[in-house]
């Protein structure tokens, strides 16, 4: 029976018909949304089947039947009662696929009327089509048809019937990063790089990299190509320090945006992390270079967290914001399922993205187990908010900073991120290693050799110059550059 009913009988006590009716009068007068939607009558039954698949592939709702579409409620009589409950149980049974169980209560409204009720609850097994096939969801208080290739993907990752880390690229195997992945097989299985390119597709299909059709999957273009940036450009993190505790348009002390495989990412962000934050002194000398005012650990956890557990089918950057008050992770996608704050707070965990999951845990980045990684962040620093924007499509993990003027600051520049010690990021150590074996190279041509953009080379000699790693000797024209130090191991 996909039909759970509760009829008005005589058995209904007279206080528990006016908290009914009272109860309904409120959900009336909030009005249509994506969980209420209001029919004066239903007569088709394939279009009630339609409603139905549109609530049970979003969140679930309920449908008052009885209702007019401005609030007014006219309700229905006996025989009506009758003929949409026969309705509603053979549209959900016969004219949804896959059939739904929906619950049916009937409210008086007055002497001789009622408002059917009509949940339909949040489905388990997504998507649900109608009669011909189509999938709907709620938008609003109206409904839509599925007609992207982004959206379907979603309603299967949902369910578990699909990840996006698996989704196929246009990447062949020539883009992997030979070096790299010869490194992973060596260090990981012990076993040798293979000598055919038959032989290596094979095992990349084996090791869920690559999909049938011979190109790398996202989980393998994200790891292991050689420049997963020219492939997909969007999936990088973008980072910025702002001076003060807001967005500036155009003010900022330090920006840098970070690419390449997915340890490549996670070091950088890491390293702009660190050297904009306070040092203290925590007990040493004067003279010694102080440890971080908040834990390192903690940005390794929630980083992690933000490149393994995002949302690919999200076509956005992971962004990175150092403000004076807070640090500021965002990442693309609210948390998956019926994953709450409360619920990731306490160490449960959703796998997104099971393939990259299983390698980051193969030590391809600090990985120490699911689910743990914000509970060990809260354990060592415990002002970390989490927002999980719904409407926004995006979780943001908020990392508060203990007030500057409360710090026992070691000897060195602060609030001048560029001055401090020096950590190049890969992107920085390119530039400077191509600096030092060509001086007289120009912008154009370390625009060249690296593929970064103009803006990016822009800031990355900027900050080697403030850095004091290299110095210009000349004019623009006809001056060259000059390697002044080195990095600080």
């Amino acid at each position: 029976m996909n039909l759970e009913q509760n009829s008005l009988d005589s058995n209904i006590q007279p206080a528990d018909r006016i908290h009914k009716t009272e109860t309904l009068l409120k959900q009336v007068a909030l009005g249509e949304d994506s969980t209420r939607q209001f029919k004066a009558d239903i007569r088709n039954a394939e279009s009630l089947a339609s409603e139905m698949a549109a609530f049970a592939n979003s969140e679930g709702g309920a449908i008052y039947i009885g209702v007019a579409d401005d609030g007014s409620i006219p309700g229905l009589c006996a025989s009506d009662v009758a003929r949409i409950n026969q309705l509603i149980s053979n549209s959900a049974s016969q004219l949804v696929k896959s059939p739904l169980i929906v619950r049916t209560e009937n409210v008086s409204v007055n002497k001789d009327r009622v408002v059917i009720v009509l949940t339909v609850p949040k489905g388990l097994d997504k998507p649900y089509f109608d009669k011909n096939g189509v999938i709907w969801l709620k938008t609003g208080s109206d409904k839509r048809r599925v007609n992207s290739k982004e959206e379907l993907r979603r309603l299967f990752q949902v369910t578990d019937q699909f990840h996006a880390d698996e989704v196929p690229t246009k990447a062949g195997i020539g883009k992997l990063d030979k070096l790299r992945f010869r490194d992973f097989l060596r260090d990981v299985y012990k076993q040798s790089y293979p000598e055919s390119d038959e032989d290596l597709m094979r095992l990349l299909q084996n090791m869920n990299l690559a999909a049938d059709d011979g190109n790398l999957n996202l989980a393998g273009v994200l790891m292991f190509a050689e420049q997963p940036q020219f492939i997909k450009p969007q999936f990088v993190v973008k980072a910025i320090r702002y001076p003060g505790n807001e967005i500036h348009a155009t003010d900022y002390l330090d920006t840098e945006d970070f690419q390449g495989p997915l340890s490549e990412i996670f070091k950088d962000a890491m390293a702009f992390v660190m050297r904009n934050l306070h040092k203290i002194q925590a007990g040493r000398g004067v003279n010694a270079p102080g440890t971080p005012e908040i834990p390192e650990s903690v940005f390794e956890e929630l980083l992690v967290n933000a490149l393994v557990h995002r949302d690919y089918l999200v076509n956005a950057p992971v962004r990175l914001f150092i403000f004076d008050n807070r640090i500021e992770i965002i990442s693309p996608g609210h948390l998956p399922n019926n994953l709450t704050v409360e619920k990731i707070r306490t160490g449960n965990s959703n796998i997104r993205n099971p393939i990259l999951v299983s390698y980051v845990a193969k030590g391809l980045l600090p990985y120490h187990g699911l689910g743990s990684g914000i509970k060990r962040a809260l354990s060592v620093w415990p002002q970390i908010d989490f927002t999980d924007d719904r409407e926004g499509g995006q979780f943001a993990a908020k990392v508060y900073r203990e007030p500057v003027d409360s710090l026992n600051l070691a000897n060195e520049p602060l609030n001048e991120p560029l001055n401090e010690p020096l950590k190049l990021s890969s992107s920085q150590r390119k530039v400077a290693d191509i600096i030092s074996r060509d001086p007289f190279i120009t912008k154009e041509n370390l625009i060249e050799k690296t593929g970064l953009s103009r803006s990016t080379i822009t800031r990355i000699l900027t900050h080697l110059r403030n850095s004091g790693v290299i110095k210009r000797i000349g004019s623009k024209k006809t001056g060259h550059w000059e390697i002044v130090k080195g990095e600080n191991k």
